[in-house]
C-alpha cells in the first residue's frame, strides 16, 4: 500500500474490476421490471436534509473512482488478493441483496435474504466491494476517500430510514427494531 500510487493507462488497472461490478449491476438494472428499479431509485420523499449526505459524499466518492481507474492491480502483492476475495465477497452480497430487493412486493418493506441480518445488505455490500477495490490498487488515498463516502452515507441511511417509516409504518418501525443497520454489532 502507498499513500498515492503513480497513476497509468493500461489494461490491468483497477478500471477492471469497476467494469465487473458495475456491468454486472446495470446487467441486473436492465432484467428488473422499471417498477423496481424506480423503487430502487425513488429519493421522492427526501428532504435537503437527507439528500446532502448523498451530494456532500458524492465528490470523494468519484475522486475515488477515477483513481481506481488510472492505478495499477497490484497483483504481485498479497493485498491484492485480500482486495479481490472482498471484492468478490461483496459483490455477490450486493447481487443477492438486489435480488431480494426485486421479489419483494412493492407495497412492503424488504426483509428477506440478507435484509434479514442487515437493514442496508446494499450499503454494506457495495461498502465491502469498495474496500476491496482500495485494497486491489493498494492506495492509501482511495481508502481514505471511500472513507469519507462511507460516513456521508450513514447520514444518507438515517435519511432513508425516515422516509422508509414514513413510507411503511408500523410494519417498518417492527423490522428495524428487530434488524441491525449494518451488521450484528452496527
Amino acid at each position: 500500500m502507498s499513500l498515492f500510487p503513480p497513476l497509468s493507462l493500461g489494461w490491468l488497472n483497477g478500471w477492471l474490476p469497476i467494469v465487473v461490478f458495475y456491468g454486472s449491476f446495470l446487467a441486473l438494472v436492465k432484467i428488473f421490471p422499471q417498477e423496481t428499479v424506480d423503487r430502487l431509485y425513488d429519493d421522492s420523499g427526501w428532504t435537503l436534509e437527507m439528500a446532502r449526505p448523498a451530494k456532500i459524499g458524492l465528490p470523494f466518492a468519484l475522486a475515488a473512482m477515477v483513481l481506481i481507474l488510472f492505478t495499477p492491480l497490484h497483483i504481485n502483492q498479497p493485498i491484492f488478493w485480500i482486495g479481490l476475495a472482498l471484492a468478490l465477497i461483496g459483490q455477490a452480497g450486493f447481487i443477492f441483496a438486489l435480488h431480494s430487493f426485486n421479489i419483494t412486493p412493492l407495497d412492503e418493506p424488504v426483509t428477506d435474504g440478507l435484509y434479514k441480518i442487515s437493514r442496508n445488505p446494499q450499503w454494506v455490500a457495495f461498502t465491502v466491494v469498495m474496500v476491496g477495490f482500495s485494497l486491489m490498487v493498494g492506495s492509501w488515498t482511495v481508502l481514505g476517500l471511500m472513507i469519507v463516502r462511507i460516513v456521508m452515507n450513514h447520514f444518507r441511511i438515517l435519511g432513508e430510514e425516515r422516509a422508509l417509516e414514513d413510507q411503511y409504518g408500523e410494519s417498518y418501525l417492527t423490522y428495524k427494531n428487530a434488524v441491525p443497520r449494518y451488521l450484528i454489532f452496527l
